[in-house]
């Protein structure tokens, strides 16, 4: 099914994307063409790479090519909005300029179709997890990512390989109720934006939660290299009508 012709906004998370999974990256570009060109505005919320070590690896011939999609689609008259993850955090102007995407803080409030939605990634929200936000508040510094980006493209692949490898046993010993959200995060950013809806990945958990009269999205991490093919994204309709949709279009019901 697909999604209806006219769409103001469509929002995707967690894609993860790289050159070892070729799938989900044609998924990813299939994507593009066949819905992101159909709406007015495209919300990249986050971890859209499986790790981004700097602005000077846009040259690598996989990232190119998703550079060189996502400005089509910009060029196109479609808005393109970039949220930082938990992975590809680094990305910066230069990514921005050569993509022909808008750079957002996080949150961010956005204004589609009546309504008043707050985006953020959603890692910052995991407040139970002290390990990873003690992390989380060290490499979002400006100091830290200036030393980091200093180092050989080399050296910085090579640390952030050690961490992803890290990253993976550091899971294996935590709790699912960790590494979600908590629901005084949650409720801090409704009051901090103001919003009725707030959308956000990361936790790869897709669902509708009910906050009181407050809505919470959460989107879908995209695989489909393994044997269990998922994915999808959240759509804003003309009239304000929020809809889920799986990798392939299928609506979702709530």
């Amino acid at each position: 099914m697909s999604i209806p012709a006219r769409t103001l906004a469509l929002f995707i998370s967690d894609l993860h994307l790289q050159e070892s999974h070729p799938r989900t990256a044609d998924a990813f570009f299939r994507f593009l063409r066949e819905h992101a060109a159909h709406a007015e505005q495209l919300y990249l919320l986050g971890d859209i790479f499986e790790y981004w070590a700097g602005d000077d690896d846009i040259a690598s011939p996989f990232h190119a090519r998703v550079v060189q999609a996502l400005r089509h689609l910009s060029d196109t008259g479609v808005a393109v909005s970039w949220m930082a993850g938990n992975r590809d955090f680094l990305a910066g102007d230069g990514f921005a300029r050569a993509a022909g995407l808008t750079l957002l803080p996080e949150p961010h409030v956005a204004l589609v179709g009546g309504q008043r939605i707050a985006l953020v990634h959603g890692d910052a929200e995991c407040t139970l997890d002290a390990r990873y936000m003690e992390f989380r508040g060290m490499v979002r510094q400006a100091a830290w990512q200036a030393q980091f980006l200093a180092l050989p493209l080399a050296q910085r692949k090579q640390i952030i390989a050690g961490l992803r490898e890290g990253s993976r046993e550091a899971h294996t010993a935590k709790t699912c109720e960790i590494m979600d959200v908590t629901p005084g995060a949650i409720e801090a950013v409704f009051a901090a934006t103001g919003a009725d809806v707030l959308i956000h990945g990361h936790t790869h958990r897709p669902a509708l939660h009910r906050h009181g009269g407050k809505r919470r999205y959460v989107l879908p991490d995209w695989e489909l290299d393994g044997e269990s093919p998922r994915g999808g994204w959240i759509a804003v309709g003309e009239r304000g009508a929020i809809t889920r949709h799986a990798f392939d279009g299928t609506l979702i019901s709530d």
